[in-house]
């Protein structure tokens, strides 16, 4: 939870407390079974605020039924239809039982929607029912479906790096016996000796990648921010490729340069894009070619890698800038790839203020572009006219498949295109 979310729920708290108070000297004074009176006028206007917290709030009497309620607590779920979600009511028994509070979870798929609209996956709740000295028992419960999230996402990341370690390391320890074993055999050593090479050479890749991820998702700021020109990124990346794209028969089109600059890391920016070319190598047939451009468009330099590969099916386009996610886990894996290189490039994009975007079309290919804040040079904020540089083909501003086209761009609002994202996520190709 954020200090701005702990500091609204300590606010919550105080103008509860004026409620509280009000409601509380209420239910001693009322006779049993006489009917709710007005609460003062300070009571009323911590309802009003109260009314507009995100955090739900209900006051139960001793039978569990409803004192007051706060329009979230109907929206997280825990009041339905004027009543106690049923879990909450065992909970505030066991609470006035026990004189202890008692902590309960909501979930599944029939949570009602949020506070901010319809959720893509079902809301976790949190509840904590505290039992009151006066005799009410006081029902607080906040959303806690991106913290549920964000803990599965560490619980898999885990388990992902292990299962990512352990492969290797078992590879080595088996290979190093056979090394052993075959200490006689020149020709066994030699073979054995090398796939050693590549398992522990796999595995320093990991290991690297793992830290350079670490420090991306950091709460540090970029260092050494300069004016960077983005040719000379391009043909850095390319350069590191060539051998990679050589060997795999892969051509390497360099578009025409685009005299753009952007404010950043120059290290990060061509690991950013060294990875997108890698990626696009690994998963192009030997013949074909592999082509990068750069163009500006609406205020952001665009960097693009398209591939004339194997695509990527529409299901997977949301999940490939993941950590550890592969289409193709074994071919991921046969080329030497960790599963980090695309979460790298967003993340890398996200702290230098952009984004990292696909288009793809099985059978056809992929471009992966990364959106980088142009650097304006000049007194007037003049920039250059939106694809005006690079070499951008109109036809992708028109919507059609840049690859069909014969551009690396990709088409505004087309097909796969991610929605912008500064954090999180989530590993690659």
């Amino acid at each position: 939870m954020s200090w701005f979310a702990v500091l609204g729920v300590a606010a919550a708290g105080v103008l509860l407390g004026v409620v509280l108070a009000a409601l509380v000297a209420r239910y001693r004074r009322r006779p049993r079974g006489a009917e709710d009176g007005p609460v003062s006028d300070a009571g009323a206007h911590a309802q009003l605020v109260l009314a507009r917290s995100p955090v739900g709030h209900v006051l139960l009497d001793a039978s569990t039924r409803i004192l007051y309620t706060t329009p979230a607590a109907g929206q997280l779920g825990v009041v339905r239809a004027g009543l106690p979600h049923p879990s909450v009511a065992a909970a505030a028994s066991r609470a006035l039982a026990s004189g202890e509070p008692v902590d309960v979870e909501l979930r599944g798929p029939d949570s009602p929607p949020g506070l901010f609209g319809p959720r893509p996956a079902p809301m976790t709740v949190h509840v904590t029912v505290r039992p009151l000295r006066a005799g009410p028992v006081l029902v607080v419960a906040t959303d806690d479906t991106e913290g549920s999230r964000l803990e599965a996402v560490r619980r898999d990341f885990v388990a992902n790096v292990s299962h990512e370690l352990k492969t290797p390391v078992s590879a080595m320890s088996l290979l190093a016996e056979a090394v052993v074993d075959g200490a006689d055999d020149p020709d066994s050593v030699r073979r054995f000796g090398e796939r050693l090479v590549r398992e522990s050479t796999r595995m320093g890749a990991l290991v690297s990648e793992l830290l350079t991820l670490s420090r991306l998702q950091g709460a540090d700021p970029l260092p050494d921010l300069s004016v960077v020109e983005v040719d000379g990124v391009i043909g850095e990346g390319l350069s590191r490729a060539s051998t990679l794209a050589e060997n795999a028969g892969i051509t390497l089109v360099r578009g025409p340069a685009c005299g753009l600059l952007v404010l950043g890391d120059r290290p990060m920016l061509v690991t950013a894009l060294s990875n997108l070319i890698d990626n696009a190598v690994h998963y192009s047939p030997s013949g074909t070619a592999v082509s990068v451009s750069c163009r500006v468009r609406d205020g952001y330099v665009e960097v693009s890698v398209t591939d004339r590969g194997i695509g990527i099916p529409a299901e997977h386009l949301d999940r490939v800038f993941e950590r550890f996610f592969r289409v193709d886990p074994a071919r991921s894996r046969a080329t030497g790839g960790t599963g980090l290189g695309l979460a790298i490039v967003k993340h890398v994009a996200a702290n230098h203020g952009g984004e990292a975007t696909v288009w793809s079309k099985p059978g056809t290919g992929s471009t992966f572009t990364l959106r980088l804040p142009l650097y304006r040079t000049e007194p007037d904020g003049h920039e250059p006219d939106d694809g005006a540089t690079g070499g951008a083909d109109p036809a992708a501003d028109a919507g059609a498949d840049p690859i069909d086209a014969g551009t690396p761009g990709v088409p505004a609002g087309g097909a796969g295109r991610q929605p912008r994202t500064r954090t999180a996520l989530t590993g690659g190709n």
